[in-house]
């Protein structure tokens, strides 16, 4: 079927062979998520996911995903609109799509992974990295907490190094991340290193795919119980007045919440 353009705005995708790719395409904004991305990418594993045995998602090459959209969210409350945040449901389902879908999901990450991003990534069954890859939780530095990741988070590294990442809002980079085992592997040349896995598991059949992929996801339910008081712990936290006055500080004047003027 090859490029399918004009259909998502967000996204560049392209279906080839089993293997559907993915490439969120936002560069104003540094690949950042907001409603109507994470709407696209659902409408597209809709679409594709009964017959595609491979999803691949990958970013811009300095930006893979930068987490929550400020600028549109900060324009949205300056428009009065009564809940600023958009409903974290679709996007925490999306992801949950991404570890337990009918299909091999791979997350081809070059550039920054940050909040959001992290949670793209870590929701994913390969993680692909380039030397140039960093990831980062930055939400503590607002206010925020990243309530929706840390689940898909903790699943690849383990509670200590989530708990790392979420206190320091360091980022890690690529190597950090493989030897903590967010990345499965590093490699100069992380093209070659995608087709290299598309070539091997071109060869796995959908209906085996899809066996072991409920048999993975019935061995650990942790998703499933931690979707209610994630989607919680997201509203209260942008439910703050003060996080998003920071938030809205941080947009028009570039400071950060402890920043004087």
């Amino acid at each position: 079927m090859g490029q399918l353009n004009g259909t998502w705005p967000n996204l560049r995708v392209r279906l080839d062979d089993g293997v559907c790719r993915m490439q969120i395409d936002r560069p104003d904004t540094g690949n950042a998520i907001d409603a109507h991305l994470v709407g696209e990418m659902a409408d597209v594993l809709d679409r594709f996911e009964a017959t595609a045995r491979i999803v691949v998602l990958e970013g811009l090459p300095d930006a893979f995903c930068v987490g929550m959209d400020f600028a549109q969210l900060d324009a949205r409350r300056a428009g009065g609109a009564p809940l600023a945040a958009p409903d974290p449901a679709p996007l925490y389902d999306l992801w949950r799509r991404l570890a337990d879908g009918p299909y091999i999901s791979i997350a081809h990450v070059q550039g920054r992974a940050n909040a959001g991003g992290v949670g793209f990534a870590a929701a994913c069954n390969v993680v692909l990295a380039a030397p140039t890859a960093s990831f980062s939780l930055s939400e503590l530095l607002f206010g925020l907490m990243p309530a929706c990741v840390l689940p898909f988070l903790i699943r690849r590294v383990g509670f200590a190094k989530a708990h790392y990442m979420t206190l320091t809002t360091q980022p890690v980079d690529a190597r950090q991340a493989r030897d903590w085992g967010l990345v499965d592997v590093c490699d100069a040349n992380s093209d070659d290193l995608l087709r290299r896995h598309l070539l091997r598991l071109r060869h796995l059949q959908k209906d085996a795919i899809v066996r072991y992929k409920r048999y993975a996801a019935s061995l650990d339910d942790s998703l499933a119980k931690s979707r209610a008081p994630a989607l919680a712990a997201n509203v209260e936290v942008f439910g703050d007045a003060a996080n998003l006055d920071g938030i809205s500080r941080f947009v028009n004047a570039g400071r950060l919440p402890w920043e004087r003027d």
